[in-house]
């Protein structure tokens, strides 16, 4: 069967704490849409998209979409993964194009947006994004895939301990205390930094 130009879904909160009841939204999505949010979860393998489409439901985020499931035809479904980016190891790091890195190694990840990174607390002449890009290009980072959920390309950045200790000691420039407080207590090893194709 042809893939349709939308999708009727029915939209329910995953939220993990509830069991109360959450109005289920129904609504008419565009199949691409609906493809993209498969492909944050299974990537651009076919036989688990068809096997996705076909049962009807995926989770993702905090959202359950559930819809009449169909078999798909294997040229049609081709035809629209081909408009969407494939990973490329060729590509370089690109410092200006970053947009988000998460911190691991510790008890847990630390989630840094690049706005977040930029807002300067009082009396800071540089701000924390700029230390941990100058950490961060002093070796290039490795490329390890495309992100379907994010809409960008993941590099990842093994630190040395002179390099975590030089980023924990510049958290004093992050504005948000809740942030700033991971920084400096988590034993982080390493960077997953998300670069979008487009400046």
């Amino acid at each position: 069967m042809a893939l349709p130009d939308t999708v009727r879904v029915k939209l329910s909160s995953e939220a993990a704490e509830s069991i109360s009841l959450t109005p289920v939204v129904v609504q008419h999505l565009p199949i691409r849409e609906l493809i993209e949010h498969i492909l944050g979860i299974a990537g651009k393998d076919e036989p688990r998209i068809r096997e996705i489409l076909l049962r009807g439901t995926l989770v993702s985020g905090a959202s359950r979409f559930r819809w009449t499931g169909w078999q798909v035809d294997d040229a049609n479904l081709r035809e629209v993964l081909a408009g969407f980016p494939d990973p490329d190891p060729t590509l370089p790091f690109v410092e200006s194009r970053c947009l988000r890195a998460i911190l691991r190694g510790g008890r847990q990840s630390i989630d840094i947006s690049r706005e977040a990174g930029e807002r300067k607390s009082l009396f800071q002449r540089s701000t924390f994004w700029n230390v941990l890009m100058n950490v961060v290009t002093a070796a290039q980072p490795a490329y390890i895939g495309y992100s379907y959920k994010n809409r960008a390309d993941k590099f990842l950045r093994e630190f040395t301990r002179e390099e975590a200790d030089r980023l924990r000691a510049a958290s004093d420039a992050v504005r948000y205390s809740t942030l700033k407080d991971q920084i400096r207590s988590n034993a982080f090893v390493q960077a997953e930094l998300y670069v979008t194709r487009r400046g």
